[in-house]
C-alpha cells in the first residue's frame, strides 16, 4: 500500500486499517514458523504498510 493512499483516509478507516493488517501480520507470522508460508516478503510488507499506518495516525494528531 503505498503512502499516498494511506494519507487520503481519515482517522477511523486509518484504525480499521491498522486492525486488519495487525491480524494479517500475525497469520503470516504463525504460517512463517510452521513453514508454510511461500512468499516471505509478504512479512516484510506488512510491517512496512503497519509503520506507514502508525505515521499518519500519529502526524495527524
Amino acid at each position: 500500500m503505498k503512502f499516498q493512499e494511506i494519507k487520503e483516509k481519515n482517522e477511523g478507516e486509518l484504525k480499521k486499517l491498522l486492525a486488519e493488517k495487525r491480524e494479517e501480520l500475525r497469520r503470516i507470522r504463525f504460517q512463517l514458523y510452521a513453514k508454510q508460508l511461500k512468499e516471505n516478503h509478504q512479512f516484510k510488507e506488512v510491517k512496512k504498510d503497519i509503520a506507514r499506518i502508525l505515521t499518519q495516525l500519529n502526524a495527524s494528531k
